[in-house]
This record gives C-alpha cells, sequence and structure tokens, in this order.
C-alpha cells in the first residue's frame, strides 16, 4: 500500500480533570446516539491519539469540539491553541457556540481571536427517535440560529455540521444564502438504514447540499451507521458521498477516539484504504489530506 499523508480532519482531545465533557461523565447507560461512553471516558491527549495513529503518516489533525460543557467552551479552545502552539498539534481547531444565542457574536469574535481556530461546529441533531436524537428540538429551523450562522462569516469561520439527513433539505436555503462559509458534513451525512425511506432520505439530503461547491463531506463515524460495522456494510455510502461530492469535497477522518466506542483506530483506516484502493494516487492523497489541508485553510506541505 502506497505510504499516503494524511490530515485527520475530525479528531477530539481532552483533558477530564481541566474541562467538563456531560457525555463522559457517570452514570454510563447504553441510550442515546454513541450508547455507552464508559471505555473512552477518560484522558485522550496528543500522545494517546499519536499513540494509536503510530502505523499511519499523520502530518496534521483538525480537532473538533468535543462536547465540552458550553460554559467551558473557551476554556477548551484556550487549552487547544496551547497545544498547538507548545506541540505543533492540533492544526486546527473548530469550537463550540450556540448559534441560536443572541449573544453568540460575542463568542464568535473571542474564538477567532486564537489563530488556529477556523471554524464552528454545535451539533443539531435532531430526530423523533430519543434514542437517536441529541437534541430536543430542531434548532435549525429557528430564525435565530439562521442569524448565527450568518455571523460566521463575519468572522471567516466555516461550519461543521452535524445533522441528519431529514434536516439537510430544509437548511439548504440557508447555505446557498452564504457561499462565504464553508460547510463541511461530518461523519457522511449520518444517515439511519433503519428509519423508514432512510437510505432515500440521506442521498436526497446529501445531493441537496452538494449542489453547493463550498459545501464538502467527511468520510468517518461509520459507527453511527452500523455499531458493529463491516467493509462491505459501509462501503456503499462511502462510495455514494464520494460520487454525490466528488473526490475534490471528501475528507477522511478518525473521528478518534469516539469512533473508538465501534471498532480501533487502524480498523477505520484500514476499511477506508480498502475501500477507495482503486480510485488514482492523486485522488486518495486529496481525500486522507490534500482537501483537509484546502478547507482548514491549514498550510501544510504535503
Amino acid at each position: 500500500m502506497d505510504i499516503i499523508p494524511f490530515v485527520d480532519a475530525h479528531v477530539h482531545l481532552w483533558d477530564l480533570a481541566s474541562i467538563r465533557y456531560p457525555w463522559l461523565t457517570p452514570p454510563f447507560d447504553g441510550s442515546g446516539p454513541n450508547g455507552s461512553t464508559a471505555s473512552i471516558a477518560h484522558d485522550y491527549l496528543i500522545d494517546d491519539y499519536l499513540a494509536d495513529a503510530r502505523r499511519w503518516d499523520v502530518r496534521g489533525i483538525v480537532h473538533i469540539d468535543a462536547g465540552a460543557d458550553p460554559t467551558q467552551a473557551l476554556d477548551e479552545t484556550r487549552w487547544l491553541e496551547e497545544l498547538a502552539v507548545t506541540r505543533g498539534l492540533p492544526s486546527a481547531i473548530v469550537a463550540f457556540a450556540p448559534l441560536d444565542d443572541p449573544k453568540v457574536e460575542a463568542l464568535l469574535e473571542r474564538h477567532a481571536s486564537h489563530p488556529h481556530v477556523r471554524g464552528i461546529r454545535q451539533i443539531v441533531n435532531w430526530h423523533v427517535n430519543p434514542i437517536r436524537t441529541y437534541l430536543p428540538g430542531d434548532v435549525t429551523q429557528n430564525d435565530g440560529w439562521w442569524a448565527g450562522f450568518g455571523a460566521l462569516a463575519r468572522h471567516n469561520l466555516s461550519y461543521d455540521l452535524q445533522c441528519y439527513a431529514g434536516q439537510m433539505a430544509g437548511l439548504a436555503p440557508l447555505i446557498a444564502r452564504h457561499s462565504d462559509i464553508p460547510v463541511i458534513i461530518n461523519h457522511v451525512g449520518m444517515p439511519i438504514p433503519s428509519d423508514p425511506e432512510g437510505l432515500t432520505r440521506w442521498r436526497h439530503g446529501m445531493r441537496a447540499l452538494a449542489q453547493y461547491p463550498h459545501v464538502a463531506t467527511k468520510l468517518s463515524g461509520v459507527g453511527f451507521i452500523h455499531r458493529q460495522w463491516t467493509v462491505e456494510q459501509i462501503r456503499p455510502y462511502l462510495l455514494e458521498a464520494i460520487d454525490i461530492f466528488g473526490v475534490e469535497r471528501c475528507l477522511f477522518a478518525s473521528d478518534s477516539p469516539t469512533n473508538k466506542l465501534f471498532a480501533p483506530f487502524d480498523a477505520h483506516l484500514d476499511a477506508y484504504h480498502a475501500i477507495v484502493a482503486d480510485f488514482s494516487l492523486d485522488e486518495r492523497r486529496a481525500m486522507f489530506g490534500g482537501n483537509a489541508n484546502r478547507v482548514y485553510r491549514l498550510g501544510l506541505k504535503l
């Protein structure tokens, strides 16, 4: 196998003694989209990530908001910025901000004052099934949330979109209006095959957003599709996402350590490389590194 530079487009780090993460705090149970998180509810620092990724030629990582207590969003950014300066990683930070907060712009400005901050993520997955949903309602259809989204452009921030397919068509007009806000769909759009017409909704949702050239998608998070996934189960989703978005707008990522709930780090990367083995070397270099380097404005030499 060719050694391909890897820019991991979706990584989480946490120091549980310094910042509180409600979803990593006991008591643990199997409800919710992640199931029990007990097995990853311990510190996960740069050296832990590098140990997991030792087989791979990691050139950079993008840290995505890790579900810290919302009151500590800036604490997380400050901690990560210090790591970026002292350790050289993460290469970029995607911070948390509640876009539906009327005062969110002040927080966006403070996040953006940190040199490694590139974007914002607010998980907005809403589903009628309480085991699937992350929120009590669909915040993405609130006027205030649309206003907060529009504010991202004033601070040169992208948006990491983690939603379900049923929400995508409703977001299309907003995303169309703001071509100056890069949008990166998380975890291949999180299809739910068990939903009635779940795959049809996913295809339509992904196509609705792919028509805008400033939207990309991450090829990651396959444990959310099938917790005990196999390569043959996930192959169709990844290949169809590549077909919808094109090679130049797809970014492979580990989603470590969250996806270690479903399979080891190497199992995910081995599967991803196997699924795209028939693509050209240039195409694979783009999906595993070059696209993340461009989309997140990392400036890495790959």
